[in-house]
Formats: C-alpha cells, structure tokens, sequence
C-alpha cells in the first residue's frame, strides 16, 4: 500500500504542478485582497477534487461506454504527457496558459482555476490510468484516491501560503523546479506508451 501511495502521489503532484501553477495563481487573483485569494483557492481546489474524484470512479465506465479501449487511452494520454513535458522543459506551458487566462471570468475559481489549471486534461488523463492500473482492491484503490487528495490539499496550502507571502514569491526558483519535474515526465510519459503498446500486443 505504501508503494501505491508513493508512486500515485508523486504522479499527481508531477502532473497537477502546483509549484508551476502557483505563478498562474497569483497572476489571476493579482486584483484581489489577500482574503478573497484563499478563498478562491479554496474553491477552485475543492472543485478541482469533485473533477478528478468523478474522473477516478466513473472514468473506466466511461471509457467502456465510449467503446475506448485500455491500450488507446494509455498511449494517447502518455503522447499528452509527453508535450505538456516538453512544454514545461522549454518554460511553454505557463506562457500559454497564462494566454488562456481569462480574467473578466465570472468565477475564476471555476475557470480557469479548477479546470483546466489544476483539473487539466493531463491530471484527468493519468488519474483514469492510474485507477486502471492499481486494479479492482478496494483497499488499493482507496489508497490511490486518498493520495489524490493529499496533493490537492498541498495545492490549496501552497496556494494559501502564495496568497499571504506573494511579494516573496520567487518565479526563477519556481521556474527551475519546473524543468526538473518535467524531466520526470518525459520519462513518465514515454512508460505510459510503451505500456500502452506493450498491453496492445499481448
């Protein structure tokens, strides 16, 4: 169980990147008084969590429906992997969802905050291959989710912290430690289609 633990929480936190999304944060509730900052991280994170939560224990449902099998999904969400990695390695991604921002949003904790910042197709992606590969334990599986929400509980806390020490948020620190997760996920992404290929052969 504590393996499971390990290695979903490390996937999620890679893939939520709150460290990365924190700037984005910052950027969107920059008008606002530091109070109403935690309270839309408050939102956005609880939102978040109803997203990839559903995504967790109707996703493979979902899948089945859609008549998408194991092996496509897979490699279609390690080649997303792969360019969101390649995006965070050459400092891309937060160009470009920082361009997506809309800022006359009605309810930025809903958009873009919730989703697609934090419930990102990459986050939506690995929690259905996740769940998928842990199996059918509901032991294991209860595992998984609980380290889900652990990292969602970590993004509202740095959030909270961004909020109330903004001025000391350092963007080249932030910027450095975002090119070392992406290293791990390219190689995350690249296990992600080749087990995908690897289960479509067998």
């Amino acid at each position: 169980m504590s393996e499971i633990f390990i290695q979903t929480f490390f996937l999620y936190f890679i893939v939520i990147d709150p460290l990365g999304n924190t700037p984005l944060f910052l950027s969107i509730t920059q008008h606002m008084e530091t109070k109403q900052k935690i309270k839309v991280a408050v939102s956005a994170t609880i939102i978040a969590t109803i997203i990839l939560l559903f995504f967790a224990l109707l996703g493979s449902s979902l899948l089945s429906y859609l008549h998408i099998s194991y092996p496509a999904f897979t490699i279609g969400g390690g080649i997303i992997l792969l360019i969101i990695a390649i995006e965070m390695l050459f400092d891309k991604r937060q160009q470009r969802k920082g361009e997506d921002i809309d800022l006359n949003s009605d309810n930025v904790s809903i958009f873009p905050l919730a989703t697609p910042i934090i419930a990102g197709p990459a986050a939506i992606t690995s929690v259905i291959v996740s769940v998928s590969d842990i199996g059918t334990n509901f032991t294991n599986q209860t595992v998984g989710m609980f380290s889900l929400v652990i990292v969602l509980f970590l993004t509202f806390i740095i959030f909270f912290i961004a909020s109330k020490f903004s001025k000391l948020i350092n963007k080249k620190i932030i910027g450095v430690i975002s090119r070392v997760v992406a290293i791990i996920l390219v190689g995350l992404s690249v296990q992600y289609i080749l087990d995908g290929i690897k289960t479509f052969l067998a």
